[in-house]
């Protein structure tokens, strides 16, 4: 059977010229693996830079949040959609550990659906985090915000309040960094790439990184890097 082929919609001609008129249609399994091996590469490249050139910045942040836990610190981590998993993610690792190791004091402010469409409604989307770090935080606890662009108003919004606070303040973000590079965080690890998706993958090993630097200098020992 023929497959139809028709006109390209406007501007999906270059991106999609396979399916469209006028143009071959490639082997289907080699255009796949070779898109799958383009983007592993680009993940392990995204990967390695982090680790390498933000590593001597991983391991003074770690220090810094360290010494907050051991003085009892609590750790709030957000983000908004697919950073709110992230930042679910990062506060699961302090929290419940997946391996033998401390369990410390770690909530995401993501987490309670109730809290967050009462903000929401109430008072508005840009203060949903900010609001519950005014309610649940302290002098010297720990705020941890997580975004692809760097520009999302509620993390800006929360990092002032945690700033106003008194809060230790780490923040995760993609590009050159955005509004949350000029917004005076304590530590900041920016993934200088385009696409999202690479952005959360490579900020996710940069906090595995971080958390595994952390318990160790809240231990006194030194991390087990795992494959």
């Amino acid at each position: 059977m023929t497959a139809v082929r028709r006109a390209a919609p406007a501007g999906l001609g270059s991106l999609y010229p396979f399916l469209y008129d006028g143009a071959p249609a490639p082997d289907a399994t080699a255009a796949l693996v070779a898109s799958t091996e383009a983007k592993l590469r680009d993940t392990a490249r995204l990967r390695a830079e982090v680790l390498t050139e933000q590593a001597a910045a991983l391991r003074r942040c770690a220090a810094t949040l360290a010494a907050a836990l051991h003085r009892g610190a609590h750790l709030y981590a957000f983000g908004n959609g697919g950073s709110a998993t992230d930042a679910q993610a990062c506060a699961d690792l302090y929290a419940c550990p997946p391996v033998p190791g401390p369990n410390l004091p770690a909530t995401a402010l993501g987490g309670d659906g109730a809290v967050l469409s009462a903000l929401a409604n109430d008072v508005g989307v840009e203060a949903v985090f900010a609001r519950q770090l005014a309610a649940l935080a302290r002098p010297g606890d720990i705020a941890v915000g997580f975004s692809t662009s760097g520009n999302s108003p509620n993390l800006v919004a929360a990092f002032a309040q945690a700033r106003r606070i008194g809060m230790v303040t780490v923040g995760f973000a993609g590009g050159d960094g955005g509004a949350m590079a000029r917004a005076q965080l304590d530590h900041l690890f920016v993934v200088r790439s385009p696409s999202v998706h690479r952005i959360q993958e490579a900020q996710t090993t940069a906090c595995h990184v971080l958390w595994e630097l952390t318990t160790a200098g809240a231990t006194g020992s030194a991390p087990e890097h795992r494959g």
